[in-house]
């Protein structure tokens, strides 16, 4: 073809709607007018000049004149049958069929249709029907009523004369024609049918029906008139016959189309889809069952909806549907069951386990729920449903999703709908097979227990029916199967069914355990002799797949039950017993068995029955039970769960016979093995076993405990006696004072204190054991003796004896007592205060008699006349006193005397021991001294006990003589005592035996002799053993860490030793006494220390690495120790204690939510005592040295976090905090008081030292900052004073930036927003002084970014290169606080804290002020700075100083920092700062380079733009105004960089409409459709015009579609030219013309992806719409636009050098073509646009995959998704071809 034809055509506007053989055709015939006709030139002429007319229309009667002259031209010019300019007078014909028009303007424009289609005729129309059916489809729905009789007959007798070549624009002409069937009495009604009838006869009807199941699927607006026109011409689908014959191949498309119009939100539209369902595809037509399983689902699950719109004319339908045409309840269960049930169980179950994203995960439940509503549909569906629904639930219900409120109301809500009877009767069933079967799975027990504790069981059948039956069942099942099989009680199964049990034991009422509910009359004879597990099964209609019978005698199902697992535990106990099996599984099964139990016997004493009989011999069950005891391999659990199950049948009065316990042979065993457990090894379960040892006392009349205690400790054999001592202990310390262990257990602790004057070293040092680690109190042991000493049978009168004539007073004996028994009594109270010593002194004299327990005892007192205000010290000496006067009267001296001497030695050796002391010769002592230390060091290690703490008593005595005599000594030799201690030498092995004899673990048991011995030793004679102080700190501090350690790993290794709260005890209060003591030490102790420790060496660095080392010094912690080492030994002690101690304070808190186990309570009494202790270490150290223990307490705060990955968040410490000191305001003093000593000021005077100069302020205001946020608002305005002067006096000390001021500020920032809070906000005062503190702080740090040496790198930098250079903060870990502009010289071992410069810190400093700044400042500066003159400075100069250097300094403009963004998003939220930011923006919007940037920075970018043309009114206008049409006068403008220009600007309109909302531009709409249309019109280069068809693009997206009806014409006109000239004139490779064919391609695969109604009725012009796509005709011939360019582009040869593109050069990040192009293979996947990869092409065959492919996929698209549209891959390709594209 010839250029020049090709330009004549491309003037003509010429249509290629057709095939291209015929186009051409038609283009050499007007060719041929054109060279031979002047007449038509001139015709053309008249109409170029009419169409010119329209641009000056400006109302309505205009148009009218135009249509007019426009027709008049066409009459005039009849003899020709080509319509000149033929594409633009379609457009304006369109343009005049606006909605908007009068109905006169429409009718003079469908004149012109009707004489444009007479003179073409019946061909021509065919080869033009894309350019007047544009305008003529869309019109019928909007025309007047005097206008559709003439649109209906253009219709009737222009296009149905065209026949088969309607089948191309079948859809879009029904589209055309189905508004006139909205109202069945409507005018035009009957005339639309008919037309619909007669379109029909054109093509093949099949294919005709297509097209409405097509248009029902995209349609939302016509899907109710094209269920009219089916209503009346749809047949019925008999059974039998081949409904592809009627409805197309395409089954599949009927079903979506139905289920599109069952879930249009259209009330009407539902409920004519129902009506159609019932009237043509039952539920039990073949048509139906014959189509794929997928497409019935489909169907299904649209039909089921509707029940969610809770509409009872759709419920009606719907049921009708499913249940068929019979009224009768049974025939319509039968047709549901044997047509559709399978498939709508099928159909919810799908729902319910693979959700769809569509929609909530708890629709098909609620779906479940409606249907349940209706009972002929509800019950069968619930027999199959139910179970699997509630599997799913419990699915749902514990996974992790934001939506699982709605799931659980939701399964509620289906519990509470369900028929119990069908729930139970399922789960009964399930839970059987669990437990008889050989399943691996227990599916149904965990679904159960699900059940019972998801769902409320306030329903009273249920729990009084329902339940007690399924209990009774499952305890059947389980004795049946056991029975047939002893060995299959080891089974998992039966674990998990007695889970089972104990939940349903907590819901069930137990009244429903006390008779069987009826059954039927024909079944009701049975409920007496049937088993629990028959009854079950004949109760809910199960077939019994087993049948088990009866063994006992009651029908008593509470009796039956009990019986039954008594019997099981008898059973579990002799597996045990005869070891046959792994033991370990019996064991646990009777674990499980023996708690379940208890709970039984708890029912039976709460149960409303006087007897319960069982058949079962006790005697024999209590033998077998209790020999499980005394097997090797028991433990403590089974033991707990034995001994509380016997004592419980004990105590049962109801259960007949009656278990008794009362005998000395039972409750020796079960005592016996209770005891076994309070040994050291065990002390996990000591607190629940004395709890069981008081339980079985309590539970029996004799003193059963007692004697057998006492039997135990009396035994022959040494280790069982140590046994017995050690548990009687811990039962005697665990049992609380007003139990009277004493009284209760006088035997036993007699036989212990008679220990402490035995003979034998073994009993002695047990003895003395017991007093010291488990006495308690002393007043346990005193309230008995002194009960028995003050017997009334010791019966004394007042005497004045006469001796040497003096008169002394005194007592006589009235009678006889027995005396050896008192003095016996005497002798304990002596061995006793020979042991307690000063504890027990301090003990009897601080403790009030009348505080006893003993009733006794107070009795006593009160009538032998003892003072009962005074103390247990001035009763025993007034009492020993009285013995000592007393003596025997005559008649009763002789036998009386000489036992009464002995009372008095006794009596005389208690007052002595109380008041006296001993002395030794010093020279003994040097010789002595020495070789005790030896041997008790070979103590230590060999295990010997027993001498151990005689050695330490006789080591004390000797070391106070040597050290009183040195004293003495160098007393008499200087004259002073200074120095004296000094001829006093250590033994060095005296150091290692103390720490080896508190630290080996074997010697634990004497831990507390060590600990006394040294924290009596040291602090008595501390001058002299100083030596001795840093090793047993070190040497407590790592037991405790080790104790720690144990004791939280104790519930991973069964066989970790945990020490006892008593432990904890004694090395907290060793530790305590001895930091205290030597906290104040001096600096000259180390050279005493060096004597013995060995130092550590010194490493020196020099040269250029050396000082890099010193500078970095700080984060190495080994240095960070050295540092506390060197300080002061006093501070070393505190730190080292601090650190234990804190890690205690940490670690031992208690979780009460635990689950509850037999070691738990002696835990949470460790726990708690420990932490107890240590509080009470941390106020002593605070009352010494409050500041030096804060500043240990926030450095370990920042060495040892919680959490590394969030340092921050440790409430333990602050926690710690508040327990110390007592308010916050003065925990803020001491914090700004640290600051201060290590900040420098113009001041330095005054300042204190500093105790740790390894905490820098850094850190102390990180911690101040933390302890701020905590504070409530009524507390932070208590503190606000002295911060503010803290703020003040750092901020005066000179007006350069130092980086403490950002520190204030994020504290400051802190404080502030909770005093606003507050009532105080209203306080002039106050808010000056804030609004002047922050706008200083703030201003100086935003001046410091803006003139930091290095910002130019900074702004280059990413924020991660920023803050990821190796440190954790700006600031260096040493004294920080130091100018930026000063030289270095730092000396880092000064406490000066001299001001220090490190490189890196700008720029690390300025990223985190900038993020504080978008994080914090701006958020918060309307309420700091109330302002607005303060605002819009400080905004003024953030954008002066950060934001417009930032942005100046990047190549690309929107390249900068993330948090720059953030600060212009926070800054746009204030209105005062408007003309701040606002140039700055804009200088960026209109910057050259701006879309060179990634259109991820873009995203990030949009609601600033937003806010930009929100807020500046002329923003808009003056947009618009950069868009030039008109091409430039100035003759030296570049044509080149003039086109580039206006595409920039375009492209920055684009970008303008993108960052907009919804609608957001829509008043602005009119100016941009005209904008653009006087681009179109007067621009033609393809560059421009590319960026147009972006600006539409993003119209679409950001305007509703309705909003566009005026704008269609031109859209589509310059969709049709653009394609049109592709045909004519494929453009070649490397053209210009590519980028525009590309542009215009993306727009209309964007109006395919969006499906819109008012698109859908125009694109069969472009593609194929029909099921043609998928399925063609043999003779198919391409009719749209893209299919013909698909074989026009395929056509062209390809170059010889490019016959294989290689994916290396295709565009960047574009995949292969074939890659682009979405698949639908889930139903479920939304709509994408096919070239949204694409960004450039080289040629017109890159877009042949396009071409060729875009009719099948926009069919497949709307076949599988419907209306879904991936919006977010939509707007993404967008913004990448904005920012990405080349």
């Amino acid at each position: 073809m010839s250029s020049s034809t090709a330009q004549a055509q491309q003037a003509d506007g010429r249509s290629n709607a057709g095939p291209r053989d015929s186009s051409l055709r038609a283009n050499e015939r007007a060719q041929q007018l054109i060279n031979s006709d002047p007449k038509y030139k001139k015709y053309t002429q008249q109409v170029e000049k009419c169409l010119n007319a329209f641009d000056n229309v400006h109302e309505w009667a205009d148009c009218i004149s135009f249509l007019k002259q426009l027709l008049k031209t066409f009459q005039s010019y009849m003899q020709f049958k080509e319509i000149p300019h033929k594409l633009i007078v379609a457009k304006r014909l369109s343009q005049c069929l606006n909605p908007a028009l009068p109905a006169g303007v429409h009718q003079r424009a469908l004149d012109v249709y009707i004489h444009i289609m007479s003179v073409q005729g019946t061909e021509g129309l065919k080869y033009d029907l894309a350019l007047w059916s544009s305008g003529l489809f869309p019109f019928f729905e909007y025309a007047s009523t005097s206008v559709k009789p003439t649109l209906l007959n253009i219709y009737d007798t222009h296009y149905l004369p065209l026949q088969a070549n309607l089948r191309p624009v079948m859809k879009s002409f029904i589209l055309a024609l189905l508004p006139g069937l909205e109202e069945e009495t409507g005018e035009f009604f009957d005339k639309v049918m008919s037309l619909l009838d007669r379109l029909s006869g054109t093509v093949n009807p099949v294919f005709f029906i297509q097209n409405i199941w097509l248009i029902m699927l995209t349609m939302p607006s016509a899907r109710g008139t094209s269920l009219n026109f089916l209503s009346r011409r749809l047949p019925r689908l008999q059974s039998n016959e081949d409904i592809t014959q009627i409805v197309g191949r395409d089954v599949g498309l009927m079903f979506r189309a139905f289920a599109a119009a069952l879930e249009d939100d259209n009330l009407l539209v539902r409920r004519s889809g129902l009506d159609l369902l019932l009237q043509c595809m039952r539920l039990d037509s073949a048509a139906l069952k014959r189509v794929s399983q997928d497409d019935r689902v489909i169907l299904m699950r649209a039909a089921t909806g509707v029940v969610l719109r809770r509409d009872l004319s759709l419920n009606r339908r719907l049921y009708a549907w499913l249940l068929g045409a019979d009224e009768k309840s049974d025939a319509q269960i039968a047709y549901l069951r044997g047509n559709g049930l399978d498939l709508l169980k099928d159909t919810l179950l799908t729902e319910m386990l693979l959700p769809s994203t569509e929609y909530s995960e708890s629709r098909p439940f609620k779906v479940f729920i409606s249907l349940l509503d209706k009972w002929e549909i509800g019950s069968p569906l619930t027999e199959v449903l139910v179970y699997d629904s509630l599997k799913a639930l419990k699915s749902h219900m514990e996974s992790s999703n934001d939506n699982k409120g709605d799931i659980v109301m939701t399964a509620n809500s289906l519990y509470e709908a369900i028929d119990p009877s069908i729930l139970w009767k399922h789960l009964l069933a399930s839970i059987v097979n669990n437990v008889i079967g050989e399943e691996v799975s227990f599916e149904a027990i965990d679904m159960t227990i699900f059940v019972l504790r998801t769902f409320s069981d306030h329903e009273d059948d249920l729990r009084r029916i329902h339940l007690p039956v399924i209990f009774a069942a499952i305890v059947d099942a389980i004795r049946f199967d056991i029975l047939q099989d002893q060995t299959r009680i080891a089974r998992t199964a039966i674990a998990k069914a007695f889970m089972l049990l104990e939940e349903l034991l907590h819901h069930l009422n137990p009244d429903g355990l006390l008779s069987r509910p009826n059954l039927t009359e024909s079944q009701q004879d049975l409920v007496t002799t049937l088993s629990s597990l028959s009854y079950a099964y004949a109760f809910y209609g199960i077939e019994a797949p087993v049948q088990t019978s009866r063994n006992d005698e009651t029908t008593l199902p509470l009796a039956t039950v009990l019986c039954y697992t008594l019997s099981l535990s008898h059973l579990c106990a002799q597996g045990l017993l005869s070891q046959s099996g792994d033991s370990r599984y019996f064991r646990d099964v009777i674990n499980r068995v023996l708690p379940f139990l208890a709970e039984l016997v708890r029912l039976v004493s709460k149960a409303k029955v006087t007897a319960v009989k069982l058949s079962w011999d006790s005697s024999e069950w209590l033998s077998s039970i209790l020999g499980v005891l005394h097997t090797a391999d028991s433990d403590f659990v089974t033991v707990d769960n034995i001994v509380s199950v016997v004592i419980l049948l004990h105590q049962t009065q109801q259960i007949q016979p009656k278990l008794n316990i009362d005998e000395r042979a039972t409750m020796s065993g079960m005592v016996k093995t209770l005891f076994r457990f309070l040994r050291q090894d065990y002390s996990i379960y000591h607190v629940r076993a004395v709890n069981l040892v008081w339980a079985l006392e309590a539970a029996t009349k004799q003193p059963h405990v007692e004697s057998i205690i006492s039997r135990s400790m009396t035994s022959l054999e040494s280790r069982n006696v140590q046994d017995a001592y050690e548990a009687f202990g811990v039962l005697w310390r665990l049992t609380e004072d007003d139990v009277l262990p004493g009284v209760r257990l006088k035997v036993p602790m007699m036989i212990v204190l008679e220990t402490l004057k035995n003979d034998s070293p073994s009993l002695r040092r047990v003895g003395e054991t017991w007093m010291r680690c488990s006495l308690k109190s002393y007043s346990r042991v005193l309230d008995p003796l002194l009960h028995d000493l003050l017997d009334p049978s010791i019966r004394r009168s007042p005497h004045t004896f006469i001796v040497n004539d003096r008169k002394i007073q005194g007592y006589v004996y009235d009678r006889s007592f027995d005396q050896r028994y008192v003095n016996h009594l005497l002798e304990v109270l002596y061995a006793i205060l020979q042991f307690g010593g000063q504890g027990f002194s301090k003990a009897t004299r601080s403790t009030p008699i009348k505080r006893t327990y003993y009733e006794g005892l107070a009795s006593r007192l009160t009538a032998g006349r003892f003072d009962m205000e005074g103390t247990y010290m001035d009763v025993i000496v007034d009492m020993l006193s009285r013995f000592l006067q007393s003596e025997p009267k005559m008649p009763h001296g002789q036998t009386m005397q000489l036992l009464n001497v002995s009372t008095h030695t006794s009596s005389v050796d208690i007052l002595q021991a109380i008041v006296s002391r001993g002395d030794i010769d010093v020279l003994a002592v040097e010789t002595i001294q020495p070789a005790v230390i030896g041997k008790l060091y070979a103590c230590v290690h060999m295990k010997h006990f027993d001498m151990q703490n005689k050695l330490l008593h006789f080591l004390h005595s000797l070391i106070s003589i040597s050290v009183s005599r040195t004293v003495d000594e160098g007393h008499d030799s200087n004259g002073a005592s200074q120095g004296s201690t000094s001829n006093y030498a250590v033994n060095p092995l005296l150091i290692h035996t103390i720490t080896d004899g508190i630290s080996i673990q074997s010697n634990r048991s004497l831990l507390q002799h060590w600990l006394d011995f040294v924290m009596m030793t040291v602090p008595q004679f501390q001058p002299a053993l100083r030596v001795l102080v840093s090793p047993v700190i070190e040497c407590l501090t790592r037991q405790l860490r080790v104790e720690l350690v144990n004791i939280k790993a104790q519930g991973s290794s069964a066989t970790t030793r945990v020490a006892n709260d008593a432990e904890f005890t004694m090395l907290l209060n060793a530790l305590e006494r001895l930091v205290v003591l030597h906290m104040g030490a001096k600096d000259d102790m180390r050279s005493d220390e060096d004597a013995v420790v060995q130092e550590k060496p010194v490493h020196e660095s020099g040269g250029l690495f050396g000082y890099v080392t010193t500078v970095f010094a700080a984060e190495n912690p080994s240095s960070s120790e050295d540092q506390v080492g060197n300080r002061s030994p006093g501070f070393k002690y505190l730190y080292d204690g601090v650190r234990v101690l804190l890690a205690l304070w940490r670690n031992l808190v208690w979780n009460d939510s635990q689950e509850w186990s037999p070691e738990k309570d002696s835990l949470a009494l460790v726990y708690h005592r420990t932490r107890t202790r240590c509080r009470r270490a941390f106020e002593h150290f605070f009352h010494v040295q409050p500041v030096e223990l804060l500043e240990c307490v926030i450095d370990w705060w920042d060495r040892e976090p919680l959490d590394p990955a969030n340092p921050l968040e440790d409430d333990t410490v602050f926690e710690l905090v508040d327990v110390l000191i007592a308010n916050a305001q003065t925990a803020v003093h001491m914090l700004c008081e640290c600051i201060l000593s290590r900040t420098p000021s113009s001041s330095e005077r005054g300042k204190r030292n500093v105790a740790n100069p390894n905490l820098s302020d850094v850190i102390l205001f990180r911690f101040l900052e933390q302890y701020l946020g905590r504070l409530e608002g009524p507390i932070a305005l208590q503190v606000w004073g002295r911060f503010l002067s803290l703020t003040k006096e750092v901020a005066s000390s000179t007006r350069e930036f130092k980086m403490q001021f950002f520190l204030l500020l994020k504290c400051f920032s802190v404080l502030a927003r909770k005093v606003m809070l507050t009532t105080a906000s209203e306080d002039k005062r106050l808010k000056k002084d804030l609004q002047e503190t922050y706008s200083r702080l703030l201003d100086s740090c935003v001046t410091f970014v803006g003139r930091t040496s290095d910002q130019t790198s900074w702004v280059r930098r990413p924020l991660k290169d920023a803050l990821n250079n190796g440190r954790e903060s700006p600031l260096p870990r040493i004294a920080s606080d130091s100018r930026l502009n000063e030289k270095d010289n730092v000396n880092a071992s000064s406490t000066s804290l001299t001001e220090t410069k490190y490189i890196g810190w700008n720029s690390d400093l300025t990223s985190q002020i900038c993020s504080f700044i978008a994080e914090v400042g701006l958020p918060n500066i309307r309420t700091f700075l109330v302002d607005n003159d303060k605002i819009t400075n400080t905004c003024n100069n953030i954008v002066y100083y950060i934001v417009t250097p930032a942005v100046k300094a990047k190549a690309k403009p929107l390249d900068v920092d993330p948090m720059l963004i953030d600060i212009l998003r926070e800054m746009t939220k204030i209105p005062a700062a408007l003309k701040v930011w606002r140039s700055s923006v804009a200088d960026m919007l209109y910057d050259s380079r701006l879309f060179t940037s990634s259109h991820v920075l873009a995203k990030k970018w949009r609601p600033i733009v937003k806010v930009l043309f929100d807020t500046d009114k002329t923003a808009f206008s003056e947009l618009m105004g950069k868009i030039v049409a008109t091409p430039s006068s100035n003759i030296f403008t570049n044509r080149d960089q003039e086109m580039l220009l206006r595409a920039m600007n375009l492209r920055r309109l684009a970008f303008v409409l993108f960052a907009g909302e919804k609608n957001h531009y829509l008043t602005q709409l009119p100016t941009v459709q005209e904008k653009l249309v006087d681009v179109l019109r007067n621009v033609t280069s393809p560059l421009v015009q590319s960026e147009v068809f972006l600006c539409i693009r993003v119209l679409l997206c950001r305007l509703s579609p309705h909003n566009l009806t005026s704008f269609w014409p031109v859209v589509l006109t310059e969709l049709y030219r653009v394609f049109d000239q592709a045909l004519v004139n494929v453009p070649a490779d490397g053209s210009e013309d590519l980028q525009l064919l590309l542009a215009v391609s993306k727009c209309l695969d964007i109006l395919l992806t969006l499906q819109t109604e008012e698109f859908q009725v125009h694109q069969w012009i472009f593609i194929t719409d029909t099921v043609d796509a998928v399925y063609r005709q043999d003779d198919w011939v391409p009719q749209g636009m893209l299919d013909q360019l698909s074989e026009a582009v395929g056509a062209l040869p390809l170059p010889e050098a490019k016959q294989a593109r290689p994916t290396s050069q295709l565009p960047d990040e574009e995949e292969p073509q074939a890659a682009i192009y979405p698949t639908y293979g889930d139903s479920r996947t939304a709509r994408q646009p096919m070239l949204v990869k694409m960004r450039q092409i080289d040629s017109a065959r890159d877009l042949l995959p396009f071409f060729s492919h875009v009719s099948i996929a926009s069919y497949e698209g709307v076949y599988a998704c419907g209306s879904n549209v991936d919006w977010s891959v939509v707007e993404e390709g967008i913004l990448r071809d904005m920012f990405d594209s080349r």
